[in-house]
């Protein structure tokens, strides 16, 4: 009953007015009886869990906790569900927006279904309330980049699917900071040329990374990431074939998980300054044997010239 009872007063605060200056002019009825108040609060909360589980938003249907909007040629986020919503479905529309704030009543909610929009951005703070939200689809969007707050709080997440969001160039280092949770993270089929390691780091209970489809630049700052993968990844048979180098030339088309320690030795290679000091006497040398050749060849091709024409001049 105890639980009941606080769940449905975390409710209250999402659906009751705020008391207006009409309410403070009302009179004080004293202190109310101990057991009226408890009576008073049950039957609030017995309605509150009433409408939670049988209003649905109009276009959607919803049953058993399960909230599906999806295909509805929404154009933004239906404004009011149930308070219980486990799992929301709002695919297959064309949702440009999520209001910042949306999901704060939703302390249920474990999973959302956002793919095939067109979203751009999430607003900030969006997971704060949801700390039970395990699965996130966000695949088939326009989504340009992952800012470093795009999934804070959001510390349950087990799945995150960002794949097919072909304008998805940059994902930043600390984008999935705290995800300590996360399992399965899919970045296939989008525009990224880089990773950063560090970005991947702090996720401890990684075991699936989808990358395939992206056009990667495999240069030696793309080393560090290769090397953790090969020792970290448990499970990357299905993408390793999808993940290609798309440059620079001599290992375009090369599969990324092809590449080995010996790939990227030119990276290594440091110069002394007896190297360099090689270099430079190298480069005065040739200098010097290019002008001497010059030199040379223009002198020989005037003597040449002189000696062609004496001897037409003899001829005559």
């Amino acid at each position: 009953m105890n639980t009941v009872l606080m769940g449905s007063l975390q409710h209250c605060c999402c659906q009751l007015p705020k008391m207006g200056d009409s309410w403070a002019q009302l009179p004080w009825p004293g202190p109310p009886h101990p057991a009226m108040l408890l009576i008073s609060l049950l039957l609030a909360a017995g309605l509150m869990h009433s409408d939670a589980g049988t209003s649905c938003p109009v276009l959607c249907t919803c049953h058993n906790q399960v909230v599906d909007c999806s295909s509805q040629r929404l154009f933004s986020v239906p404004p009011d569900l149930p308070m219980d919503t486990r799992n929301l479905s709002l695919a297959h529309n064309r949702i440009a927006a999520v209001p910042p704030g949306y999901l704060t009543c939703y302390v249920e909610l474990r999973v959302l279904d956002l793919r095939n929009n067109s979203l751009m951005e999430l607003p900030r703070d969006l997971f704060l309330h949801a700390k039970r939200l395990a699965h996130l689809d966000l695949s088939y969007n326009n989504f340009s980049h992952v800012p470093a707050d795009m999934f804070q709080e959001a510390h349950g997440l087990v799945h995150i699917d960002l794949s097919h969001n072909p304008w998805l160039r940059r994902v930043h280092p600390h984008a999935f900071q705290g995800l300590v949770q996360l399992r399965d993270l899919d970045l296939s089929y989008g525009g990224l040329s880089f990773l950063s390691l560090e970005a991947l780091e702090g996720l401890p209970g990684l075991v699936t990374l989808q990358i395939g489809g992206n056009p990667w630049v495999c240069g030696c700052t793309m080393e560090p990431l290769l090397k953790w993968l090969r020792n970290r990844i448990q499970r990357c048979t299905a993408d390793s074939q999808l993940a290609e180098c798309r440059g620079p030339p001599e290992v375009e088309g090369a599969p990324l998980f092809s590449l080995t320690e010996e790939s990227f030795k030119a990276c290594h290679l440091t110069l002394t300054l007896d190297d360099y000091l090689f270099i430079a006497f190298v480069g005065f040398v040739v200098s010097i044997a290019s002008v001497a050749t010059n030199f040379l060849l223009g002198i020989t091709a005037n003597c040449c010239h002189r000696w062609s024409k004496a001897s037409e001049e003899e001829e005559i």
